[in-house]
C-alpha cells in the first residue's frame, strides 16, 4: 500500500474540513504537554513502587498517565512511560469511533442508527465484527489522516507516535502497520489521554458529536481491568470507557467522575497478570486524584 499522500484531494480536502473549527474558534485549552505535575507525578511513582510494578516500568512493560481534569482547563499530569508505543489490542478502536463521527461530519449529516448501534457494540461490548465493519465503511486511510491531522495530532510519525489502526480486527492482512514500531493496534497512553481530554471538552469533531460519543462510551459492558477495580472499592463512580485484550497485553482507558472530582486514567502493561496490575492500579490512581493535598491545589 502506497504511503500516504499529501497532495492527494482525500488528503486536501480532509485537512482544511478537520482545520476549519479550530480556525474559527481559537484553542483556550491547555496542552497537555504542559500540564506536568510533580506532586502528582511524586504520587504516582510512589503507588507503582508499592504495588511492585517498578520493574515493569524499568522494562517498558507498563505504560500509565493520569490527568486530573476536575478544573477542566487546568489539567494535572502524571505518568510513567507515556510516550511509549505498545500494542493496544482493542483500545484504538476508539479511532475508528472518531473517524465515523469525523466523516459524517464532513460529509454534512448525521450518523446513521444502524452506525451507532454497531459503534457501540465496538466500544461497550468490544465487538470485532462491529469493528471491521466500521473501519471498512469509515475507510483506513481516512481515519489516519484524521489521527495525523493538524487538528487532532493524535498520532505524530516525526515524534512519539500515538493512536494507531492499521488492520482489521479480523484474520486479515494488516493496511498498513505503524510507520514507528510497525504495529498493527497502537497506542501511547499519553495520545490516548489527549483523547479524552478532547472529548471531554467537546473538541472532537463538535460538542455535539463529543456528547454522542461520550454516550457510546459510558455503561461498559465488559467488567474487568478497570471496572472491576472501581466498582469494588470506589462506588459510585461513572466510567467511560475503552480497554483492549490480547495474549500478555492488557490496556484500558477511561474519563472517571465521583463526588465531584474528574479524571482520566490510561494504563497498558505487557504481562499475563496485565489484567489484575490495572484493576490495582486504577484504586492507587483514584486515591491519588483524592488525596487530600492534591485536592488543596485545585485553587481557588
Amino acid at each position: 500500500m502506497r504511503p500516504l499522500s499529501p497532495r492527494s484531494p482525500l488528503s486536501i480536502v480532509t485537512a482544511v474540513l478537520l482545520l476549519a473549527p479550530l480556525l474559527a474558534s481559537g484553542d483556550r485549552w491547555p496542552e497537555l504537554q504542559t500540564a506536568q505535575d510533580a506532586h502528582l507525578e511524586a504520587g504516582l511513582q510512589r503507588e507503582i513502587e508499592s504495588l511492585g510494578m517498578a520493574r515493569a516500568v524499568r522494562e517498558k512493560r507498563l505504560a500509565a498517565i493520569l490527568v486530573d481534569i476536575t478544573v477542566l482547563d487546568e489539567p494535572r499530569l502524571a505518568g510513567v512511560n507515556e510516550h511509549e508505543m505498545m500494542y493496544a489490542a482493542s483500545l484504538p478502536k476508539i479511532a475508528i469511533l472518531l473517524g465515523a463521527f469525523q466523516k459524517a461530519a464532513d460529509e454534512g449529516k448525521p450518523v446513521d442508527p444502524l452506525s451507532i448501534t454497531m459503534l457501540t457494540r465496538m466500544i461497550r461490548n468490544s465487538s470485532n465484527t462491529a469493528a471491521t465493519t466500521m473501519l471498512e465503511r469509515t475507510g483506513f486511510e481516512y481515519i489516519a489522516e484524521v489521527l495525523t491531522s493538524a487538528r487532532y495530532k493524535l498520532y505524530d510519525e516525526d515524534g512519539d507516535g500515538g493512536l494507531w489502526v492499521g488492520k482489521p480486527y479480523a484474520s486479515e492482512k494488516a493496511w498498513k502497520r505503524d510507520p514507528l514500531d510497525n504495529l498493527s493496534h497502537a497506542a501511547t497512553a499519553f495520545q490516548v489521554a489527549r483523547f479524552y481530554y478532547l472529548l471531554e471538552s467537546d473538541r472532537l469533531v463538535n460538542p455535539e458529536a463529543s456528547a454522542q460519543m461520550r454516550e457510546i462510551l459510558a455503561d461498559p459492558a465488559i467488567e474487568h481491568k478497570f471496572v472491576r477495580g472501581l466498582e469494588v472499592t470506589k462506588s459510585g463512580s461513572r466510567i467511560w470507557r475503552k480497554s483492549g485484550t490480547w495474549r500478555s497485553y492488557h490496556a484500558d482507558s477511561a474519563l472517571v467522575e465521583r463526588d465531584g472530582r474528574r479524571y482520566i486514567a490510561v494504563a497498558m502493561a505487557n504481562d499475563p497478570d496485565g489484567e489484575n496490575w490495572l484493576s490495582e492500579l486504577i484504586v492507587a490512581m483514584d486515591d491519588l486524584i483524592f488525596d487530600p493535598e492534591n485536592i488543596a491545589r485545585d485553587g481557588p
